[in-house]
């Protein structure tokens, strides 16, 4: 389904895929409240919509970045602070469980994690810490999740 929208004055047109594919290589910037799911990654609306018109994220809102993401067919969503999903309830597990929930999607990959908020996850850790870097996030740890039993690397804060 292709999505026509006028943003800042100028037509655009553009399907759900072309979206995926455009912002595949991206890595999200952090989410302050507003996310658009891609791919299973949560980014700022605004990173891809700007991404995808080549426009400045000045020329339009978040709320109108979440529409038209939204009329394309994506998950848009608010974050609610400190909370992480909870699927499972284990007394004996760290944070009673949440922090597997929370991990469970990045098996595999690097994340950079700071309380219970995975902040970015790549397949690099480099990339990892160039995103940290890059918006000058302190005080989180990076790792990568074990894809199963037995696996851990720790780097530890940055």
């Amino acid at each position: 389904m292709e999505v026509t929208r006028t943003v800042a004055g100028q037509s655009f047109a553009f399907s759900a895929a072309e979206i995926e594919q455009v912002m595949a290589d991206d890595l999200p910037d952090p989410v302050r409240e507003h996310y658009v799911v891609i791919a299973g990654r949560r980014f700022p609306p605004k990173q891809v919509l700007a991404r995808v018109t080549g426009l400045d994220r000045a020329d339009f809102t978040t709320h109108q970045a979440r529409r038209i993401l939204q009329r394309a067919g994506f998950v848009v969503g608010r974050r609610a602070r400190g909370d992480a999903p909870v699927e499972s309830r284990r007394p004996d597990w760290p944070h009673g469980g949440r922090e597997a929930d929370l991990l469970r999607p990045y098996r595999g990959r690097w994340v950079a994690q700071r309380d219970l908020e995975v902040l970015v996850a790549a397949d690099d850790p480099r990339d990892v810490v160039r995103w940290l870097h890059r918006h000058d996030v302190r005080g989180a740890h990076v790792y990568r999740v074990p894809a199963g039993q037995g696996e851990t690397d720790l780097i530890g804060p940055r």
